[in-house]
């Protein structure tokens, strides 16, 4: 319908019939910007306006102003007709109701109407847009108040009809199409552009098997020679360089060095002695005499055989045998002997050695010569003549405690954390200072050695050792998580810090993160993300004391002990290749027992694994001790190594004294730890629920108390209200939650929340030197006992006053006591959240 006034000589016309058509074609648009891959041009609706095109006249919003005075005077028969003048008036109020409805508040010229209305050579046509009108009376004043005021109508009833199913038939046509080639582009962008990362949501079974079994031994084998032969010609910082390289071909996301200068105690320009007095011999640590000159591997071997932080200097004194350097021990030989100021003779093994340390020097003596008891180590093993180092470092920078060596710390002036000479020796120089054969074995019985205690040996000691500020660096990469970026779980590897100690081991781990990290990004690349976020680590420092991952745990300690869910170690994975000896956290046992079962059907020959919480050496230490988190281990060992003497990982071997290749030749072993490994990562970082397990924390403890020769029964009541509030927890809340029909994401995060906490309870603030703060981990496999609670028992009989055993027993009921409070303030919370449960 069309509307032509005239007012002062200028002629409005109005298009009513557009409207509906305005709309149709916007919401066509809108569908095409929905399907594109891009944001749409503003100005490609300018360009349509200024097409010269006829044919959309009529689809835009026409409120047009044409010069009367230009007409000739043939102007068109439609403007003079006299029955549109009459009829103009009493259309003209609905018209200005339809003007001033929200659609029309903005108007484009449409040059399809700059046409003649009559004679097209007579009519000069001048298109403007027409902006609302500001008159207080009304957005459109009434054209009929003027004097000379002129209406002109016309309107042609099947053309109208006709034109309209047209613009209908077209509208739906380029609809249609357009719908069409949307799906078209919105089909081919999903098929060849990767998608926005997403997470599983319901979890697949098969997905982590998919992601897992591309994790080949072959890969593996040539990853390890690669980094064994990279080591042989390149220092920490490039092999720390190359690490970074790698992981970002594999596309580890936001990979960064994260370095810390520490002071680091190395050996001094000259190998350490021993000398014996009473015939003037002089030997090295190997057992070598100082007039021979050694190759150049040995004598770097020689240079690195000490005890890192060891007090320097020289002692002359009698050397005393004190076996495994135990509190029973040293009450024998008090009795017998005086020993201020002596030379112990100490083995290594049985308990950790800062303890024994400690006890060394409390009762009084001057150094000690560390060696290993050949029959202490397995039949196959020959380590008479090899030398070994050592570190009396608690953990972290000496001269930052308990804070990170950031620029602008402050230094302590701390060179050695003891003041005893302490030097790492051979079975052979041993067996040459008490005049006796090495130790041999008869009818399968092997015969320690020992210093026979009425025989005198007086040596004179003389350590060098360097303390010098070094750069110590981590590697750090991240997969970002899509559900929780913000809860971390945290996998470790190492590499090396000082000269040839340990080489083939963190080749072996750093190979093992390495075939993780491939199979998870070949996965990532495809569009899926894991819920949580996996951070990847290669520290800097291990065997000098754990000094990367201690400076880095208390660089973030904060965030660490609020978003950490778990740690996952890989240190020093294929020890031996007899048995696979698994630990973790009471929390996550029943989860490695489950992967270990899978793991055994798919393999001919599986003898049971058990899976104990033990004290474990590496990078561990500090989110075990200090921040409480659950952590998991997978390692080979050598049967009669795990049923032997604890504690003997503690040395550290040359590099040519541990050949991985002749333990596992097809890197078949290596092959299945990273699928352990990497299948416990996938279920912590992906499941809904934490796979922790708050019951078997409470069986624990219980465990621990059993046989209990304090006879604390208050300590068992606790326990066992700890555990009747574990068991409702597990029930009401883990259980319910585990079920993805009953399940509500708030309250799976609260539970999260709680399940990821529950060790911190357990971490005591005072311990003996070496024994975990972690009381949920024990010594070794051969005690269950609390580690604090048998050693005050051990030295129960000598105490003067019970002040140290009621301490210990303080530091355990308080711990229990702490986690039973903490089960039951969660079942609180969840009961007063106004959320109802499914």
């Amino acid at each position: 319908m069309v509307i032509i006034h005239r007012r002062k000589q200028v002629v409005y016309c109005y298009n009513t019939t557009v409207e509906s058509q305005k709309v149709t074609k916007l919401a066509g648009l809108t569908q095409l910007e929905t399907a594109l891959p891009f944001k749409r041009n503003n100005k490609m609706g300018e360009n349509e306006a200024n097409s010269p095109n006829t044919s959309l006249q009529g689809k835009k919003m026409a409120y047009q102003k044409i010069n009367v005075d230009q007409r000739a005077s043939g102007h068109s028969q439609y403007l003079d007709n006299d029955d549109l003048q009459a009829t103009a008036l009493d259309l003209e109020w609905d018209m200005e109701k339809e003007l001033e409805e929200p659609g029309f508040d903005q108007f484009q010229l449409d040059s399809s109407e700059s046409q003649n209305l009559g004679h097209p050579e007579s009519v000069d046509l001048n298109l403007d847009s027409i902006q609302p009108a500001t008159s207080p009376k009304g957005r459109f004043q009434r054209l009929q108040e003027e004097s000379d005021y002129v209406s002109h109508y016309t309107r042609s009833a099947p053309k109208s009809n006709h034109c309209n199913f047209c613009r209908l038939l077209k509208i739906f046509c380029t609809a249609t199409i357009l719908f069409i080639f949307g799906i078209l582009i919105g089909y081919y962008a999903h098929t060849n552009c990767p998608s926005n990362a997403t997470s599983s949501g319901m979890v697949d079974p098969q997905l982590y098997q998919e992601i897992l079994k591309t994790i080949q031994a072959e890969d593996i084998k040539k990853s390890f020679r690669n980094l064994v032969e990279l080591y042989k010609s390149e220092d920490d910082m490039e092999i720390s360089k190359k690490i970074k390289t790698h992981w970002t071909s594999l596309g580890l996301e936001d990979i960064q060095f994260v370095n810390y200068s520490v002071l680091l105690n190395v050996p001094g320009p000259s190998p350490s002695t021993v000398t014996l007095s009473s015939s003037g011999q002089c030997f090295h640590p190997n057992g070598q005499p100082c007039s021979e000159r050694a190759g150049i591997d040995g004598s770097q071997d020689l240079l690195y055989s000490y005890a890192a932080y060891s007090a320097k200097g020289t002692l002359e004194a009698e050397v005393i045998d004190v076996s495994y350097g135990t509190a029973d021990d040293l009450k024998r030989i008090k009795k017998i002997k005086n020993i201020t100021n002596h030379i112990a003779l100490l083995k290594l093994g049985k308990l950790p050695l800062l303890y024994k340390i400690s006890l060394l020097e409390k009762a009084g003596f001057g150094g000690v010569l560390l060696y290993i008891d050949p029959c202490d180590l397995p039949k196959t093993v020959n380590s008479n003549y090899d030398t070994f180092m050592v570190t009396l470092n608690p953990g972290g920078d000496p001269s930052t405690p308990g804070y990170p060596s950031v620029d602008g710390s402050f230094r302590q002036s701390l060179s050695n954390f003891t003041s005893l000479l302490v030097q790492p020796i051979s079975a052979s120089l041993v067996a040459k200072l008490i005049s006796s054969p090495t130790a041999g074995t008869k009818n399968d019985i092997c015969s320690p050695l020992e210093l026979p205690y009425n025989e005198i040996r007086i040596v004179s000691m003389k350590i060098q050792t360097v303390t010098k500020f070094q750069t110590v660096t981590n590697v750090v990469g991240y997969v970002k998580g899509f559900a929780s970026p913000d809860r971390y779980v945290i996998v470790g590897s190492h590499h090396p810090a000082v000269y040839s100690y340990n080489g083939q081991e963190w080749a072996s781990s750093t190979a093992i993160i390495t075939a993780f990290i491939r199979a998870l990004m070949l996965r990532v690349k495809r569009g899926w993300r894991p819920d949580r976020t996996i951070v990847f680590c290669s520290w800097g420092g291990t065997t000098l004391g754990n000094i990367g991952s201690y400076e880095w745990g208390e660089d973030f300690k904060k965030i660490l002990q609020k978003n950490v869910v778990a740690y996952i170690s890989l240190h020093r994975p294929v020890r031996g290749n007899s048995s696979l000896h698994p630990v973790a956290s009471p929390s996550l046992q029943q989860l490695v027992v489950e992967k270990n079962k899978f793991n055994c059907t798919r393999r001919t020959q599986c003898p049971e694994t058990n899976v104990s919480s033990v004290q474990i050496p590496g990078d561990a230490d500090y989110f075990i001790n200090h921040l409480g988190v659950p952590t998991v281990q997978f390692t080979y060992e050598d049967t009669s190594a795990i049923e032997g003497p604890s504690f003997l990982s503690e040395a550290a071997f040359p590099q040519h004294a541990i050949k991985i290749e002749e333990m596992d030749p097809f890197f078949n072993l290596h092959e299945t730890i990273t699928k352990l490994s990497g299948e416990v990562i996938l279920q912590i970082a992906n499941e809904p629920v934490l796979p922790f397990n708050a019951l078997d924390i409470a069986l624990e403890v219980q465990n621990s108390l059993k046989g209990d020769q304090l006879n604390a029964h208050h300590l068992l009541a606790m326990a066992s209200r700890l555990r009747e509030s574990a068991e409702l927890f597990q029930s009401d809340e883990m259980r319910p939650a585990n079920d993805p029909k009953e399940r509500a994401p708030v309250r799976v995060r609260m539970l999260n929340d709680i399940l990821q906490d529950m060790e911190k309870s357990f971490v005591v603030q005072q311990v003996p030197p070496g024994f975990y703060r972690n009381i949920l981990y024990h010594m070794d496999e051969k005690t269950s006992q609390f580690s604090i609670l048998m050693n005050v028992w051990e030295h129960g009989d000598s105490l003067a006053s019970n002040e140290t055993l009621q301490g210990a027993l303080s530091e355990v009921l308080n711990s229990i006591n702490s986690a039973q409070v903490y089960f039951k303030a969660g079942l609180e919370v969840f009961q007063s959240v106004l959320i109802p449960k499914n």
